[in-house]
């Protein structure tokens, strides 16, 4: 028997990014629901990373920091230019590195074990800072804490806002109930704080009492303290990224199985 056999997993991703995480459930013998509680638009100003893209060699390091920022911005920069060898990359994230990577950016720096902004700061790369000049390409409305520490280390900064995050304005939440009435949702993956919100927004009163009681898989603390402060009671914290994601539902499901 494969380890998800007959599971059934709510993906929450953007439509775009769910495929990956889709597949390494279902090769575990589970079904993946897809029901996107976020979507990716351009920013509302992308005059400034293209700006930010014609000047790429003033600076001595460009920060990602999710594979939404790696898209948005790399895909400007492949329109317009080559990206410049002197400049470095760091990423967040391991998902946001290998998007990089696969745009042809070598040597990414990326934290190891946790990926936040805080373990990021901690590499040795980032400590000394002063006088250097660092582009961070994010989504509008994004934390601070990164910028205002490299600043504060002596870096010169730039904010390059590249795409902005949504709701979805289509999803069948009729279909998502359903099947919670059936039973065919076992556990749901949740990815950012903001789409857990929109997740217990859109599903609505019905929905949220089902939510509640489903077991959601998170991997990062940040994203859990939301799903409690909104109620669910099974809040499980994964290794990172989508691998992560699927250790943690197996180790899940392997436990659930031995209770029974």
């Amino acid at each position: 028997m494969k380890p998800l056999e007959n599971v059934g997993v709510v993906v929450t991703r953007p439509a775009h990014q769910a495929g990956n995480l889709a597949d390494l459930i279902e090769r575990a013998g589970g079904r993946a629901i897809l029901f996107p509680t976020l979507e990716i638009f351009d920013a509302q100003d992308m005059g400034s990373l293209s700006g930010v893209i014609d000047r790429l060699e003033q600076f001595d390091l460009a920060i990602f920091i999710s594979p939404n920022a790696v898209n948005k911005a790399m895909n400007q920069v492949r329109a317009k230019r080559t990206w410049p060898q002197s400049l470095r990359c760091a990423a967040v994230g391991k998902g946001s590195g290998k998007e990089l990577e696969r745009f042809g950016c070598e040597d990414v720096l990326v934290p190891p074990g946790r990926f936040d902004s805080e373990a990021l700061l901690a590499l040795p790369e980032l400590q000394d800072m002063a006088g250097k000049r660092v582009a961070i390409f994010r989504g509008e409305g994004g934390r601070e804490l990164l910028g205002d520490e490299l600043t504060r280390r002596g870096a010169e900064l730039t904010m390059v806002e590249c795409y902005r995050r949504g709701k979805p304005v289509s999803g069948d939440v009729g279909q998502l109930l359903n099947q919670w009435v059936r039973g065919e949702i076992d556990a749901i993956t949740v990815t950012s704080g903001e789409s857990m919100r929109n997740l217990f927004d859109l599903v609505g009163k019905l929905g949220q009492q089902w939510l509640k009681k489903t077991p959601v898989f998170v991997f990062h603390e940040n994203i859990a303290e939301v799903a409690r402060e909104l109620g669910v009671e099974q809040v499980h914290v994964t290794p990172a990224g989508d691998e992560g994601l699927l250790r943690g539902l197996v180790e899940w499901r392997k436990k659930t199985r031995e209770r029974a």
